[in-house]
């Protein structure tokens, strides 16, 4: 058998799981098919994942949905504005001895068996915090106690509200920009899945529902090889290559390729475009995206399918429009996707 034959083998088996595993978080989360596509494509890409949405729409319950298909050693902490650096790595308590003991905390405690960090209400953590996150999430490693962890396994999922601004701290650039995307999590519109939620019991009951996922369904210890592969094996066309690049320079230069918005002076809305940094997490995730839909080829579905999730938050406008970005990202992304020429 063929190197190419063992790796299409492998690549078609691992497909199957990948969707198996999002028919399981379907089955605890629903009316929101493509945050789950995204998620998916996210963790095959090897991109931690900061979802946003208003209270109570299920942005907890989907991280925690996936967190149980994936498997393997799982934390979670919530952000709070008491909350320090040193609480993700150890705390300190009096035992029953009456003597004090330090014990590892959530970032440390499994060692390099630790799969899947859920921050939830990130927004609420001051800056410190971030920063702390920001290195794990980059390097997958902290120092603590003398001497370095490493979690080559790491995914950080992390949710932030996006309605209450009372006692929470916007997150850096620099710590958005190693989300690979940011996900919009809005309330389901179809009346059926309306009713379901309001009145089917089922959903009442988070607990319940989570426990409908089947644990384990993707071996984690498995993806960061399987990642690989999939980067390796999906390829691009000279053309959708430079269709790509056309795509990022649009984002600095919107000027450039015509890309306008209504009542939106453009040679003033750009502070920085994408860094060179998103447009690789955006070829990373366009790949998956064409793996999870059974192909080895690029096209230009698969980067516009993926574009507004990691590229908006990359863009940084100008203080008199940064106040409107939610708004203004949508239509701009939007805006250069009709407007750059797919091959």
């Amino acid at each position: 058998m063929s190197d190419a034959t063992q790796s299409e083998g492998i690549l078609a088996d691992w497909r199957n799981r990948a969707l198996h595993a999002e028919q399981e978080v379907a089955r605890a989360v629903v009316g929101q098919a493509r945050a789950i596509r995204l998620i998916t494509t996210a963790l095959f890409a090897r991109g931690h994942t900061l979802l946003e949405g208003d209270v109570g729409v299920g942005k907890t319950t989907l991280l925690r949905a996936f967190t149980r298909a994936l498997g393997g050693a799982y934390e979670r902490i919530e952000g709070t504005v008491d909350l320090l650096p040193n609480d993700l790595l150890y705390h300190t308590y009096v035992a029953e001895d009456g003597r004090p003991r330090v014990d590892p905390g959530p970032l440390l405690r499994h060692g390099n068996e630790l799969s899947t960090f859920f921050f939830n209400e990130i927004n609420r953590a001051r800056p410190q915090v971030h920063a702390l996150l920001l290195r794990a999430m980059a390097e997958r490693t902290v120092s603590a106690f003398n001497r370095e962890y490493h979690f080559p396994h790491l995914q950080v999922f992390a949710d932030r509200n996006r309605v209450e601004r009372e006692e929470t701290f916007e997150i850096p650039s620099a710590a958005r920009d190693r989300f690979m995307f940011e996900i919009a999590i809005e309330t389901p519109q179809d009346t059926d899945i309306r009713m379901a939620l309001a009145f089917d019991p089922a959903f009442h009951d988070t607990e319940a529902l989570i426990d409908r996922v089947t644990p384990g369904v993707i071996p984690f210890a498995e993806l960061n090889a399987v990642g690989v592969l999939i980067q390796k094996t999906v390829q691009a066309t000279p053309a959708l290559k430079d269709y790509a690049l056309n795509l990022w320079e649009a984002t600095q230069h919107p000027g450039r390729f015509g890309v306008a918005l209504d009542d939106v002076d453009m040679d003033a809305l750009i502070l920085a475009g994408a860094s060179p940094r998103g447009i690789a997490m955006l070829m990373k995730a366009a790949r998956v995206s064409a793996w999870l839909d059974g192909r080895d080829s690029l096209i230009p579905e698969d980067i516009q399918n993926v574009f507004h999730e990691a590229m908006a938050h990359r863009i940084f406008f100008t203080p008199v429009y940064e106040l409107r970005h939610a708004a203004l990202s949508h239509r701009f992304t939007r805006a250069i996707i009709e407007r750059i020429a797919a091959p």
